[in-house]
């Protein structure tokens, strides 16, 4: 049954992909637009509810406590940036995304502590198979509001479905495999992680957009559309009122 519900998803996202094909962040058409409010409004309340209060909290703990959290994330995201530096062309950035991986896992205690920064393996975006679909010229499709997951596009969605598929290494060997060293609640805790460090970092930010904009959805769309158009080109321009380098950290990696 879950297959069958990937399968279908996966279908619709093409079909909304064909159905727009502009590479143009500003032309994205959002073709659900009823079904994207509802969704957004249901996460609006999940946020409200629950993500918010816990990234207050979060907020709380010691400042070290969050650095080793961030570090050890971005050290897992690093299982899925390097074969998409590779898919890309990038290889001098996969090699040093690999070294990172290996010197943060061993010497940096998996990945607490960024040992390969002090070495002077610079530290890259993360990359998802989504961008890699946009730098093999994909275009974004529709524009979709994934319950839960949030913003995304049918592209992005797709690359998602990819990282289920098999191109995710810590999706394999935790949700799609059995194992005696990992569980599947070890993936959800560490994307609800991912989800609530994100939260934490940009808490003023989203506030402020939200208390600022006259239709919060819309902000929220051109924000997130805005930034995935800059991670495919590889800009450096800092996306307005976000502090952290991955917008739809909840739904990937």
């Amino acid at each position: 049954m879950k297959k069958i519900l990937i399968i279908s998803l996966l279908s619709v996202c093409v079909a909304f992909a064909t159905n727009a094909e502009s590479s143009n962040s500003t032309d994205v058409k959002d073709c659900s637009e009823g079904f994207n409010r509802a969704s957004f409004k249901f996460n609006k309340g999940l946020d409200k509810a629950i993500l918010r209060p816990i990234a207050i909290g979060y907020r709380k703990l010691p400042s070290g406590i969050r650095t080793i959290t961030s570090n050890f994330l971005g050290n897992l995201s690093n299982l899925v940036t390097i074969p998409n530096n590779a898919l890309q062309g990038d290889l001098g950035k996969a090699g040093t995304n690999i070294a990172r991986l290996g010197i943060n896992s061993t010497v940096g205690i998996l990945g607490i502590f960024d040992v390969a920064k002090g070495m002077g393996f610079e530290k890259y975006e993360k990359e998802d198979f989504g961008q890699t679909l946009g730098v093999m010229g994909s275009g974004p499709g529709c524009y979709i509001v994934l319950p839960i997951l949030g913003p995304s596009t049918a592209r992005d969605t797709v690359g998602t479905m990819v990282g289920m598929f098999g191109g995710d290494p810590w999706y394999n060997v935790t949700v799609r495999n059995d194992t005696q060293y990992f569980k599947d609640s070890d993936y959800y805790i560490s994307k609800g992680a991912g989800g609530v460090d994100f939260r934490a970092k940009n808490l003023e930010a989203i506030d402020n957009l939200e208390e600022n904009s006259m239709d919060f959805y819309a902000s929220v769309k051109s924000l997130y559309l805005q930034d995935r158009q800059r991670k495919i080109l590889n800009s450096k321009q800092t996306t307005e009122t976000q502090d952290d380098n991955d917008w739809d950290e909840v739904s990937s990696n």
